[in-house]
């Protein structure tokens, strides 16, 4: 017989693999254990440290951009000066400390401005020797931290003049300057009240701190932040790795610490080789165990229960199904061999009863067969067998799956059914809501910038050529890759100039001075524009009024919003439509929740004022959810728009003890249910079906019916009935070919009673 055909495989897989399951549930929903704090508390920390250290990343590279575009922008002629050169590009930023200007070759200073930049252990000409971007250092300075940021100084092409000493103009042409801009590290910014905030250096010295409330440092512990340095310099962590590690408070508190990489120890960028970490702590309270929180008990009674079904299920199947049909297929095989042999042993099999024992199917063939071996004996003709009543095998199997629903669907939908909502911690709406400060706070950064890029650009447009000014927006739009498009509108509102793709906008007006806007209100594509009037240049080469577009490429504010365990993401709109996501979405959609507008509209406060952030646990369709809502700005162009973000995590992906123990048990109560419906299924296809073929037909051969063939459909116990069935009906279908009922074709013993053996 085949390894997985006949009774025997699926009612041993059935009480093999229950138990599993039980033991199973023993082990995973057992295992959970009420912590002092959750941890979904020390991830919610270790993530705030993680978006924490990307924006100081973030501040970091784009200042080394900043610097580098400046540089870009500006072309030396040959009878530039240092101090002219170091005026123009550095001496008119707010953000710069120190400035020097050294010449590449020789690493001479050639003018400086501001503090002295610290150049010590900077090999210069090293630098300045390499190929593509510099990327910035960390040096000290009298005991302060600085970040130098590098850029190449480009010259204009010397002209050619045969009466000039050609020495002079191959000097001029191989001269090389490097400019080097000290900055401070960027300002730390601690979210969520009583959390500090600290920025370590590659050995653990703390370089800058910022907290909020009462809080108190995690560097306090002067171990910690030297082995949160060596944690950050192992090989294999990524920029954005992080861990968590708590720290027992005697006041009832524990002081949990998130730590994360603003750079990875090798890599590619503008944070390479700075080995900065962030680390950030917050003391929560600890949360008291009780009674609903142990769920050993829970998990030993229904692994006991699932246990116990077993194995009633199995003895019930094992007396019931396969104890009867391995009875039938031993007396349909001695059937068969009386009705075709031979010699004395044919009377001797068809002697013996056929025993008729169990129910339903097996008792209906049974019966057929003791009426076949009674019609092959020649003691009655065909008869017909009363119709089945009672239950059957498929009402048995009926019956074991709902027992086995018995026990899945209270795992599945009642047992460990917490409230999701009272079982949240406080601290983890609140981690919430500082996350949702922090990518709104990323948000507003990127719009500024995009504010001072486009002032900037419409101030280098002023008095130059059409040309000249496409190439200076050509230049700006690869190299930011901020925006769709850059375009001039004239003061009737038409596009003068555009370098990039379509405008979206629909809006005509042309708004004045210079600021943030949405200049479309319908679409799969919001246009969010930063805008600045050009001055009109001494030359007048277009007309005054004029207006610099910079169409922003929301795909950029969609990554900005995309950050890991902190569910779905939108900025909104003063009136709470859609603009970007990190999921899918429609532009001027509404929010997916009335909830979550509502919680939109409360973090605006009185009017006149841009509010404050605010959070919740909220219920909706789709289960609870912790969301939180902030304004994208309180002060900058961006903040008279209104805009917001909305966060939204569903409470079931959150690691607390009551989220576990519900998908634990959900997970178990499924699985104990397909395992045991798979099962049984299994024994209905190959076993229970067949042989309700095979007992209809059994029964319409003992009624008389010799013309019908039996052919078997499965080579197991089954199937074997199927065969004798039909070797019986062959036998007795010659016979009544040959005429009468009588013993023609079965041997009578007696006639071989005085025969010597063969």
């Amino acid at each position: 017989m085949p390894l997985l055909g006949g009774v025997r495989p699926p009612i041993a897989s059935l009480i093999a693999l229950l138990p599993v399951i039980a033991a199973v549930t023993a082990v995973a929903v057992g295992g959970i254990r009420a912590e002092r704090v959750p941890q979904a508390v020390v991830d919610g920390e270790r993530q705030i440290a993680a978006d924490t250290a990307l924006s100081v990343g973030t501040s970091i590279g784009a200042e080394a951009g900043t610097v580098r575009r400046t540089v870009e922008a500006y072309t030396a002629t040959g009878e530039a000066t240092p101090a002219t050169v170091l005026k123009a590009l550095a001496s008119a930023r707010k953000q710069v400390l120190g400035s020097a200007l050294l010449d590449s070759r020789t690493g001479r200073p050639l003018a400086a401005d501001g503090e002295p930049v610290p150049l010590t252990g900077v090999d210069v000409t090293a630098l300045a020797s390499g190929h593509g971007a510099i990327p910035p250092r960390l040096v000290t300075s009298g005991g302060e931290r600085r970040l130098l940021y590098f850029a190449k100084v480009r010259f204009a092409p010397p002209g050619v003049d045969a009466n000039e000493d050609q020495a002079e103009v191959r000097s001029r042409s191989e001269r090389q300057w490097l400019l080097v801009v000290s900055g401070a590290l960027p300002a730390l910014t601690a979210y969520g009240d009583g959390r500090s905030a600290e920025m370590l250096d590659a050995v653990g010295h703390v370089l800058g701190r910022a907290g909020r409330g009462t809080t108190s440092p995690a560097a306090a512990d002067g171990g910690l932040p030297a082995a949160v340095a060596r944690a950050a310099k192992r090989p294999g962590h990524r920029i954005d790795a992080s861990a968590s590690l708590p720290s027992t408070d005697p006041g009832g508190e524990r002081t949990v610490v998130g730590w994360a990489q603003v750079a990875a120890a090798t890599g590619r960028g503008d944070t390479d080789g700075l080995g900065l970490t962030v680390l950030t702590s917050r003391a929560v309270p600890t949360a008291t165990a009780t009674a609903t929180d142990d769920y050993t008990r829970v998990a030993l009674t229904a692994a006991g229960a699932l246990t116990g079904l077993a194995l009633l299920l199995g003895w019930v199947l094992r007396r019931t199904v396969q104890r009867p049909l391995l009875r039938l297929y031993l007396s349909a095989g001695r059937l068969a061999r009386g009705a075709a042999g031979r010699g004395p042993g044919a009377f001797e099999e068809l002697a013996r009863p056929v025993p008729v024992d169990g129910f339903g199917e097996s008792a209906r063939v049974g019966r057929a067969l003791e009426s076949l071996r009674r019609q092959l004996l020649g003691e009655s003709g065909p008869q017909s067998l009363p119709a089945p009543r009672g239950p059957g095998y498929r009402t048995l199997t009926v019956a074991a799956v709902l027992l086995l629903a018995g026990w899945s669907v209270p795992m599945i939908f009642l047992l460990n059914r917490v409230d999701t909502a009272t079982a949240v911690p406080a601290a983890v709406v609140a981690d919430q809501q500082a996350r949702t400060e922090i990518v709104s706070n990323r948000i507003r950064r990127s719009l500024d910038q995009s504010y001072t890029d486009v002032g900037e650009l419409a101030a280098r447009l002023a008095g130059k050529s059409r040309a000249a000014r496409t190439e200076v927006l050509r230049r700006a739009l690869a190299d930011r890759g901020t925006y769709r498009s850059l375009y001039l509108l004239n003061s009737s509102g038409d596009i003068t100039l555009r370098v990039g793709d379509t405008p979206l906008r629909t809006s005509v007006h042309l708004p004045g001075g210079s600021g943030i806007a949405t200049v479309n209100t319908s679409g799969r594509i919001p246009a969010i524009v930063a805008y600045a009037r050009v001055p009109a240049g001494p030359g007048r080469a277009a007309p005054a009024g004029a207006v610099l577009f910079g169409e922003v490429d929301v795909n950029v504010l969609n990554s900005l919003l995309a950050r890991p365990k902190l569910g779905s993401v939108w900025m909104t709109d003063g009136d709470d439509k859609v603009l970007a996501a990190s999921v899918g979405y429609r532009a001027f959609q509404a929010l997916p929740d009335s909830g979550l507008a509502g919680l939109a509209r409360a973090t605006r406060g009185a009017p006149g004022t841009v509010g404050s952030a605010n959070s919740a646990v909220l219920a909706s369709s789709a289960g609870p959810s912790v969301d939180a809502a902030a304004p994208v700005a309180q002060s900058g162009p961006a903040a008279r728009l209104g805009w917001h973000v909305v966060t939204a995590e569903p409470a079931a992906a959150l690691r607390l003890p009551a989220t576990q123990a519900r998908q634990r048990t959900m997970a178990v109560g499924i699985l104990g249910l397909t395992v045991g419906a798979a099962c049984l299924g299994w024994l209905h296809v190959v076993v229970i079906r067949p042989l309700r073929a095979v007992a209809l037909a059994a029964e319409r051969l003992a009624g008389g019916d010799r013309r019908t063939v039996l052919y078997p459909v499965f080579h197991d116990e089954v199937g074997s009935v199927a065969r004798s069935l039909e070797l019986i009906r062959q036998a007795l279908a010659q016979r009544g070919r040959a005429g009468g009922y009588g013993r023609a074709v079965i041997p009578s013993q007696s006639r071989y009673e005085n025969r010597t053996p063969w």
